[in-house]
C-alpha cells in the first residue's frame, strides 16, 4: 500500500491543478486537463452534460457499486459592474469572506479569451487619504478590482473586452516548505482531486482487482451546491465525498491526518459507513481524526438531498484556513491516500435486514 502514494508526482500534479483557473461556472479548461490526464494513462471516461467526468472500474461484484467524488471547481468572482472609474465591482462565486481575498492578485477572463490582470483591493485602501479605512466593512460595496491597464473610465475598461459576467479567478500562490507544508488557494478541493487521479492511475497501472464496480466522479459545481447530485448510476450503494476537513477552534481535524466527518450542516453521515472508514483507518494504522463540521456541505449531502438511495460518507485531508489562503501537510495527503486505497479494496458495509 505504501506505493500508492508517490509524493513527488502528487505534489507536481497538485501544483498544476491549483494553477488552472476554475471558479464554479468556468471549469472547461480544468476538465479538459482532467480528460487529457486520463487519456494519457489509458483510462476511459465519460462526460456529463454539466461537464463532470465519470470513470468506471469494473469490480468482481457488478450488482452493487461504489462511487467516490471530488470537485475541481473553486471559489472566485464575476464582474458585477464596470465602474465609471474603470475599476470593477465583483459578485462572489461560492462562500468566502471578502477580507480573505483583499490584496490578492487576480485575472479577469474575458469572453474573447483575453486575460487581464488586476488586484483586489478596498476602494478606500490609501491610508494617507481615507482616515479610518481599516474599520470599514469589507463587502461588495467597498471591494473592487484595480486593473493593471491604463484605464480612466468605464469606456476604457470595456475597450479591453471586459464586461459584466466575466469570470475573475484568484492567484493560487502555490508553495511547499521543507517541513512538509503545502500552501495554496484552492486546496479545497484540488488536493482531493489530485489524490483521486493518482489513485485511478495506480489502479490502472497495477491492474488492481476491486471487489465492487467503482466509479470516480470529478464534479465541477460543488462550491455552488449541486456538483454531484446527478448522473449517479442506479447500482451505487455507497457514495463517498472526498473533500477537505475543517480546522479551527473546537475542531478535532488537523493538517497531519485524514479527517472523517460524522456530521455537517446537512446532518449526520451514514453511521455504519462512517464506522467502516474508522475501522479501516485503525486496521491500517492510518492516522485519522473524527470530526463534525458546523458550516459545511458536500457532494454526498447534495446527492442525499436530490433523493438518491445511497449510504453516504465524507473524508479528506485537513485544510487550514479554508476558503482563504489554505494550507495542509504532506502527512495529511498521505493518510488520505492510504484510506482511499483501503476503502476501495475493502468489503462493503453489511447492513442488518
Amino acid at each position: 500500500m505504501n506505493n500508492v502514494f508517490n509524493q513527488q508526482q502528487t505534489l507536481s500534479l497538485l501544483e498544476q491543478l491549483v494553477n488552472i483557473a476554475s471558479p464554479s461556472g468556468y471549469t472547461a479548461n480544468i476538465m479538459r486537463f482532467m480528460g487529457q490526464f486520463l487519456q494519457d494513462h489509458n483510462i476511459p471516461y465519460t462526460k456529463t452534460n454539466k461537464g463532470a467526468i465519470i470513470v468506471t472500474f469494473k469490480g468482481d461484484n457488478d450488482d452493487q457499486h461504489r462511487l467516490l467524488t471530488a470537485h475541481t471547481d473553486t471559489l472566485g468572482a464575476m464582474v458585477k459592474e464596470v465602474k465609471q472609474s474603470g475599476r470593477l465591482k465583483l459578485a462572489m462565486i461560492g462562500g468566502f469572506n471578502w477580507n480573505a481575498v483583499e490584496g490578492e492578485y487576480c485575472t479577469i477572463h474575458t469572453a474573447s479569451g483575453k486575460k487581464v490582470r488586476g488586484t483586489i483591493l478596498m476602494h478606500e485602501t490609501t491610508v494617507h487619504v481615507y482616515r479610518g479605512a481599516g474599520d470599514l466593512k469589507r463587502d461588495e460595496n467597498h471591494i473592487e478590482v484595480r486593473l493593471d491597464e491604463k484605464v480612466f473610465s468605464a469606456q476604457d475598461t470595456r475597450a479591453l473586452g471586459i464586461e459584466v459576467g466575466d469570470f475573475v479567478s484568484f492567484d493560487a500562490r502555490y508553495e511547499t516548505t521543507e517541513s512538509g507544508f503545502v500552501k495554496s488557494r484552492h486546496l479545497d478541493d484540488k488536493a482531493s482531486t489530485t489524490l483521486l487521479l493518482q489513485l485511478m492511475k495506480y489502479v490502472k497501472e497495477n491492474s488492481v482487482k476491486l471487489p465492487y464496480t467503482t466509479h470516480f466522479y470529478i464534479s465541477n459545481n460543488e462550491e455552488i451546491g449541486y456538483g454531484g447530485n446527478s448522473n449517479i448510476p442506479e447500482q451505487v450503494v455507497e457514495y463517498i465525498a472526498v473533500d477537505m476537513g475543517a480546522i479551527g477552534d473546537g475542531q478535532a481535524s488537523d493538517e497531519y491526518t485524514v479527517s472523517i466527518c460524522a456530521k455537517d450542516s446537512s446532518g449526520p453521515y451514514h453511521y455504519e459507513l462512517t464506522q467502516h472508514l474508522i475501522g479501516l483507518a485503525k486496521a491500517g494504522n492510518i492516522d485519522y481524526k473524527l470530526d463534525i463540521y458546523p458550516y459545511y456541505g458536500s457532494d454526498a449531502s447534495a446527492a442525499i438531498r436530490a433523493g438518491y438511495d445511497v449510504r453516504h460518507a465524507l473524508f479528506g485531508p485537513g485544510i487550514e484556513s479554508s476558503h482563504a489562503y489554505e494550507r495542509t501537510h504532506i502527512d495529511s495527503l498521505q493518510a488520505t491516500a492510504a484510506l482511499l486505497y483501503a476503502y476501495i479494496t475493502s468489503p462493503m458495509v453489511e447492513m442488518e435486514d
